[in-house]
């Protein structure tokens, strides 16, 4: 079962974020509510962390109550150094039409398509 959540994007430098705006919010559905986000608690740790998306509520703060799975941080999304990879736990792809809910998820997917786009020529 799927159920909207709140993100808001932390950074554009990466694959999925790439056409957002930091500070945007985007209601994208998660499916599992089980699994979450750890980061091991050490400053290297925190600074090498390329967080691009948070939980948050509608109005982009991130509170306890909008964390649905417990991630650390209300980690959302994550990229490598490069931005070219990126993990996330909400479906972007379940929330690109208005009647499923949410078109945000086309933000996301557009981004992606740009940069296989880009990286093609």
């Amino acid at each position: 079962v799927c159920r909207p959540v709140t993100v808001r994007v932390e950074s554009t430098e990466s694959i999925l974020t790439a056409a957002a705006a930091v500070g945007q919010v985007l209601q994208i559905p998660i499916n599992s509510f089980e699994g979450n986000y750890v980061i091991e608690d050490t400053p290297t740790s925190r600074q090498n962390a390329r967080i691009v998306l948070r939980y948050c509520d509608a109005l982009g703060d991130v509170t306890e109550e909008a964390n649905p799975n417990g991630s650390m941080e209300a980690i959302a999304g994550i990229a490598n150094a490069r931005g070219n990879v990126a993990g996330l736990m909400p479906h972007p792809e379940r929330a690109i039409e208005e009647v499923l809910g949410s078109s945000d998820g086309r933000i996301l997917l557009g981004s992606f398509a740009a940069s296989i786009t880009a990286a093609r020529v």
